[in-house]
């Protein structure tokens, strides 16, 4: 075996190890983790029903278009539905630590297709150890999995109209639609190839090209049945992409444009540190001009830029170039005639206590009372009768955890209102989840919740942690 090649399976396999830690780092699984993974259950016992109005539980958001789904991309849900259908359930929190490291090998690639066998290995050293890739590669998010996709769509594009691989331009086409229906942001792309065409070609003759069009068409034939899903749901072919942009600015509020800048520290560590030098030479030297350094410019900066715009903020929506800055980053460092291996290690070993740092601060702050008592009682909910319902303010959460119908606490809240809640249910036994997970007795309508169900309903379960509580109510 190559040298090379030696050193690339250590690094997949430590870049695998390093996202299993994450993904076992916490011991609750967040809300649009148990969304997806939901969605996935339910579909593997129905594959056509891909909403949230048959399935006893609910992913809410008030824009008017609930139960339908479409605003979740579909790919990541499906991908479970096949894991679950399979009877491989079990793998799925295995399923984005193989995906994150299977992006890693993208990069390694890409990287040595660009620019030669060192960058390649550098860029993958680079992004193993990069704290937010290896984070939410740990996650059942699509961030990680989109990224992915564009990492190979962006191999194949490069293979296609690079080295003239008809083959890689069609398949290329098809990629990018998997990576769209893994993320609809990842429409962010689109003016990237266009922009690259027009910069390397000075003229529209790249629209002559024949393989172009079939790649188009792939691309297009790959929606058909999400623009079918929007003609039945929405009555609009485009109807998810409507769905999902309306749908994103509803959680987390907004943050400034410069908000990614803020924590880049923590999302790139010495990674973040070293592409400024990269790009500072990329510039001085002129080397935006060759089309390996303009393409991966373009990347980042056109999809930084609409994630810059966009009134929600959170690290893992520019994952996406996580990998043209590793490979900046990696062909900088192998460009180095004067201490590379300094440069290399000072960045690496920087990267790694960050890393750690990551870890250690996740496991701190989920293996917490809080969390375990609130997985104490899903694991008692678990257990209840099948035909159960119970309120919940945490209902993918709580429907992940336990497999039983939930509805949310009626809003306003009242005793009256809860009965009539439960009356829509007669016949089944109905419990009352309140935590101090989403309830801290500090709002006083939290306590007013608590008193009147301490006053009007049977408890049947606590959960007492130090200052944190969990208690399961049966209502009658």
């Amino acid at each position: 075996m190559k040298k090379e090649r030696k050193i690339l399976l250590a690094i997949l396999v430590v870049a695998l190890v390093v996202r299993i830690a994450f993904a076992f780092s916490t011991p609750l699984r967040i809300w649009d983790e148990t969304v997806y993974a939901g969605l996935g259950y339910d579909l593997s016992r129905n594959p056509a029903d891909y909403s949230f109005a048959h399935n006893g539980w609910s992913d809410f958001i008030p824009n008017g278009m609930w139960p339908k789904a479409g605003f979740r991309a579909p790919l990541l849900p499906y991908t479970l539905a096949v894991l679950n259908f399979l009877n491989l359930g079990a793998l799925i929190e295995l399923l984005m630590p193989v995906v994150g490291t299977i992006n890693v090998l993208l990069v390694y690639f890409l990287g040595k297709k660009l620019f030669g066998e060192k960058t390649g290995l550098y860029s993958a050293v680079f992004i193993s150890f990069l704290p937010f890739h290896a984070y939410h590669s740990g996650k059942i998010l699509t961030d990680i999995f989109s990224t992915t996709f564009l990492t190979l769509a962006i191999l194949l594009f490069w293979k296609g109209f690079e080295e003239n691989d008809k083959r890689s331009k069609v398949l290329f086409g098809f990629a990018f639609a998997l990576t769209i229906l893994a993320r609809y942001t990842m429409l962010w792309m689109v003016p990237v190839f266009l922009v690259y065409f027009m910069l390397k070609h000075r003229s529209l003759g790249f629209l002559k090209d024949n393989c172009l069009w079939a790649a188009a068409a792939v691309f297009l034939v790959t929606f058909i049945p999400l623009f079918s899903y929007g003609l039945y749901e929405y009555q609009n072919p485009l109807g998810a992409f409507v769905h999902g942009f309306l749908a994103a600015p509803y959680w987390g509020g907004t943050q400034e444009w410069y908000e990614y800048f803020k924590i880049w520290p923590i999302m790139f560590s010495a990674v973040g540190i070293a592409v400024i030098f990269a790009l500072i030479g990329v510039f001085k030297e002129r080397k935006y001009v060759k089309k390996e350094h303009y393409l991966l410019l373009l990347w980042a900066a056109l999809f930084l830029l609409f994630a810059m715009n966009m009134p929600h903020k959170e690290d893992r929506y520019i994952l996406p170039i996580a990998p043209a800055v590793c490979i900046l980053t990696g062909a900088y460092i192998a460009s180095l005639k004067k201490c590379r291996t300094a440069a290399l290690a000072t960045v690496v070993i920087l990267s790694i206590i960050t890393l750690a740092g990551g870890i250690v601060y996740t496991y701190n702050t989920s293996y917490t009372d809080k969390y375990m008592c609130f997985l104490e009682a899903n694991k008692y909910l678990n257990a209840v009768e099948n035909n159960a319902l119970i309120i919940t303010d945490e209902s993918p959460v709580v429907y992940y955890y336990t497999k039983r119908e939930t509805s949310f606490y009626p809003n306003p809240w009242g005793m009256p209102e809860l009965r009539a809640l439960a009356n829509n249910y007669a016949g089944r036994p109905v419990y009352v989840f309140f935590t101090d997970f989403d309830m801290p007795l500090w709002d006083e309508k939290n306590k007013m919740k608590k008193a009147d169900l301490d006053a009007g309903s049977n408890k049947t379960f606590e959960c007492l942690r130090g200052e944190s509580f969990s208690f399961v109510y049966k209502y009658a």
